[in-house]
């Protein structure tokens, strides 16, 4: 009996999880109201400053490229988007029952650690994340958005796999540092995203190097040119390099991002670049999109 209902069980879990994350023989995403385009900030692992690089590019698309932008924290078991964006509080709720996205820098927010305390832990399995990602993305009153960047849990696991199969994306961001261990995690970010059929935008390479602050010699801690190399190898654009500065953590930790603390720094300049590529990517296709010609069974 006791087998009978653990069986029970593992079939009640799958299949809310296969309700969240599209199994149900269809691969397409669904598009969220208002929301004209997503992007996927992602890493094979941890470590590499992906967060770190989506709340930058977020509040560079909003203030530099003049865009609607918001900014999903789908990293549901170490959200990080509060402390970044200097923001605290819960959000409020609407009349119809949705979340208010708390904003700060011209960005709108959404984050789990809105929602739980700040130094709980989540011991959650698969279908309560999946319950959560799902309350955070069509639960939320974003309103009209040129862009939604989502950032991304670390991994390749069933999260990632979810999101990619749930959202309409427009497109996945690779973040990796020089170093082979993370190149080769990076690989397989861009291998999930390839079979969920989401289109990688390019890979940015991130601590590149470290220039000295007194003679400016750059140091490249991590290794040189990786980012570049997997790039070519995998047929992708590489979007450029961030090189590593003691400015970026220090500005994150009190949560004022560095394109806006320090606009005119090295670091601030490198995330703006990548910001335009972004933008005039999603131009093209758009454009891509619109003169695609309809096939007519």
């Amino acid at each position: 009996m006791k087998r009978l209902l653990r069986s029970a069980a593992q079939l009640q879990n799958f299949r809310e999880f296969a309700a969240f994350s599209g199994h149900n023989g269809s691969s397409k995403g669904l598009q969220i109201d208002g929301i004209r385009d997503i992007i996927a900030v992602a890493s094979g692992k941890g470590g590499v400053g992906k967060s770190t690089t989506a709340v930058n590019l977020a509040v560079a698309l909003a203030n530099k490229c003049q865009l609607r932008v918001g900014l999903l924290d789908a990293d549901v078991y170490g959200p990080s988007v509060p402390t970044l964006m200097n923001l605290h509080g819960k959000p409020e709720v609407s009349r119809d029952m949705k979340m208010i996205p708390v904003e700060n820098y011209g960005v709108k927010c959404m984050s789990m650690g809105f929602l739980v305390e700040k130094e709980a832990a989540l011991v959650w399995r698969g279908p309560m994340v999946m319950s959560a990602l799902e309350k955070m993305t069509r639960g939320v009153e974003w309103g009209d958005l040129d862009v939604l960047v989502v950032d991304m849990p670390p991994g390749t696991g069933d999260a990632q796999i979810s999101i990619s199969q749930r959202l309409q994306l427009s497109g996945a961001l690779i973040v990796t540092t020089p170093q082979d261990v993370a190149l080769m995690d990076a690989r397989r970010g861009v291998v999930m995203f390839s079979k969920v059929k989401v289109p990688i935008l390019g890979v940015l390479e991130n601590m590149s190097c470290f220039k000295c602050p007194h003679c400016g010699e750059p140091s490249y801690i991590f290794g040189c040119g990786g980012a570049q190399k997997i790039a070519d190898e995998m047929g992708l654009d590489f979007l450029g390099e961030i090189p590593l500065e003691v400015a970026v953590r220090s500005s994150s930790d009190e949560g004022h991002p560095i394109v806006v603390s320090a606009p005119d720094s090295a670091v601030s300049k490198a995330y703006c670049c990548v910001a335009q590529k972004i933008v005039n990517k999603l131009e093209e296709k758009a454009k891509e999109h619109k003169f695609q010609p309809k096939i007519s069974l």
